[in-house]
């Protein structure tokens, strides 16, 4: 868009539309693989990119290092009425490794391609943060203030479980969140069709709580030619196969049933709330993360034990992906102990709490205002999201945590099945919409 202030003088005018794919590209290019052990690049350039973007329109930053490299930045932005609470605007800058050799385009190239912007941090979730920065900045640029205080922070560590990023700051700079009541973040806003062009969009009101455990089983070392009636492989392995082989029970939270509800009234089936995975089949490539946040899951992924085969080890030792369901974790841990019963210790690589929060209020109803402005077929829902976000860390605050990051999708696109994925790209004309919902919530804010 070209405009002018004085005569003879061109100036030209950026749009929030313009920069977000940029925004999104460039940030894809700043490597931030996490592999969870700090062997990665961190997040400290990255945090830097984001400093120079909003210093660019006035916005002074502060970058906090919790671990070398391991970097989030946190700014305040004035709002129009500082007497109300304030609004946290959350989103973080690592991602998942990826190998070139398993992805059609560069995963770290940034590439635009089938009118998608391509590369690790696509989806997961460089795009809202891209998003963020294009709404500040326009909003700035304009002198348009938010309603009311909106803080923002861009942090490191969210694919390890937060502990150096989201985690660390609520713990030892909590006075950054002052006046935080609500918190908006990832894994949600994004749009489902559903029969007569429609788009269901997914809003985040709860998350599964996490817990990944250490198992390990003690027996006697020896040598493999004896008996040996306290096998700690043994013991180990049966144990991990109970738990791999359980099904727990179907429990269905206030927002999956909500969700589920809305979802059946939207493709025309019925729900039947005695067998609500009846349905699960009519709402496609969402199937399997909505079906695994109707009762809990466990996952073993890891096995580690003895050293030669002819020799006994003394220990063994396991790793379990265990998720549970908002408001039922003591149930979860009394099932989890009972089945590895007396011979084999549990302990955790991460815990964190389940979070659900409620499906109404002012901020609700700006989500679904703004959606609604730009999509006039949009059926906002709240769902449970199965896997965890850096909400659970402001959650501890008091906040109540939502996951909006506004997309409308094309029908074949399986935008799910791409967090942590190859090949995980973003529709151009998706981060276009995006930010124009979310200057439209900031304004509803």
């Amino acid at each position: 868009m070209v405009g002018y202030v004085n005569p003879g003088v061109k100036v030209i005018t950026v749009t929030a539309e313009d920069e977000v794919v940029r925004l999104c590209q460039e940030l894809i290019r700043i490597d931030t693989s996490n592999p969870g052990d700090h062997s990665g690049p961190g997040e400290r350039v990255a945090a830097e990119y984001v400093a120079e973007q909003l210093a660019e329109v006035g916005v002074e930053s502060q970058i906090f290092e919790s671990h070398p490299k391991r970097a989030s930045l946190v700014a305040r932005i004035e709002g129009e009425d500082r007497s109300r609470d304030a609004l946290l605007l959350h989103g973080h800058l690592d991602v998942v490794p990826a190998r070139a050799e398993d992805w059609t385009r560069d995963p770290f190239g940034g590439e635009i391609a089938d009118g998608c912007v391509w590369g690790r941090g696509a989806v997961d979730m460089k795009n809202m943060d891209a998003m963020i920065l294009a709404v500040v900045r326009k909003r700035l640029r304009e002198g348009r203030k938010p309603p009311r205080d909106v803080v923002l922070a861009f942090l490191a560590d969210e694919e390890a479980g937060g502990k150096w990023g989201a985690r660390w700051l609520v713990d030892e700079k909590p006075e950054l969140f002052e006046g935080c009541t609500e918190a908006v973040g990832e894994v949600g806003g994004f749009s489902l069709t559903v029969p007569g062009d429609r788009r269901m969009y997914l809003i985040e009101t709860a998350e599964k709580g996490i817990a990944w455990m250490n198992l390990t089983a003690r027996g006697t070392a020896g040598h493999g030619s004896m008996v040996h009636p306290d096998n700690a492989v043994t013991a180990l392995a049966a144990a991990v196969g109970r738990l791999g082989s359980h099904e727990f029970p179907v429990q269905l939270t206030k927002t999956v049933r909500s969700f589920l509800e809305r979802a059946c009234l939207a493709y025309g089936v019925e729900f039947d709330p005695d067998d609500p995975e009846k349905c699960l089949d009519e709402i496609g490539p969402l199937a399997r993360m909505i079906g695994a946040t109707l009762r809990h899951t466990l996952n073993p992924s890891v096995l580690e034990a003895g050293y030669k085969a002819n020799v006994i080890p003394q220990t063994a030792t396991a790793q379990v992906d265990g998720r549970f369901l908002p408001g039922y974790e003591d149930d979860f841990f009394a099932t989890v102990d009972g089945l590895l019963g007396p011979d084999v210790e549990r302990g955790f690589v991460h815990h964190d709490q389940a979070l659900e929060a409620d499906y109404e209020g002012a901020l609700v109803e700006a989500m679904e205002a703004a959606l609604l402005s730009e999509d006039a077929g949009a059926l906002p829902v709240p769902y449970c999201l199965s896997g965890g976000t850096d909400g659970k860390s402001f959650a501890r605050l008091g906040m109540r945590c939502y996951g909006f990051a506004p997309l409308r999708l094309p029908p074949e696109l399986d935008f799910s099945g791409m967090f942590h994925g190859v090949d995980e790209r973003v529709p151009v004309d998706g981060l276009h919409f995006g930010v124009r919902v979310l200057d439209q919530f900031l304004d509803r804010s």
